[in-house]
């Protein structure tokens, strides 16, 4: 692979419930725990900044992709949801939800361009065959 940027981040206190900052100073996060986890939620936490990157970077692939095809991607829109969960390892693991709204397209294009774009996406391509993503057509034109 021919390395085109690096992103650095360190965290560090108590893991999950801690900071985390990349190497640039433009991200400092306070992390904590969810609720849901029996944490305070004072904070992000790893699963919510992994859906942040998933969706900003699948995005950006169906723009690459869009702009290839000269598809109309206007008003389109990625939500990624990231499950936690335990694995039967005694470990834990993720799933991924994108759901991508292509208001501007017919179903048939937009699946299209979905699929495109999947296969394209770095973190589609780092998760493939580890994680289950499942790609859900959330709106595309009447």
């Amino acid at each position: 692979m021919k390395v085109l940027y690096t992103a650095a981040a360190t965290a560090t206190g108590d893991g999950r419930d801690g900071h985390a900052t990349s190497s640039d100073g433009r991200l400092v996060v306070q992390l904590a725990s969810p609720a849901e986890l029996g944490g305070d939620g004072n904070g992000t936490n790893p699963e919510q900044l992994f859906a942040a990157g998933y969706a900003a970077c699948f995005h950006s692939a169906l723009r690459v992709v869009a702009r290839r095809a000269k598809a109309d991607v206007s008003g389109s829109t990625v939500t990624a949801e990231v499950d936690l969960g335990a694995n039967t390892t005694g470990g834990y693991g993720i799933g991924v939800r994108l759901d991508i709204a292509l208001p501007a397209l017919d179903a048939e294009a937009a699946q299209q361009l979905i699929e495109a774009a999947h296969l394209v996406c770095p973190y589609s391509n780092a998760t493939r065959g580890n994680i289950d993503v499942a790609l859900n057509l959330a709106g595309v034109a009447a």
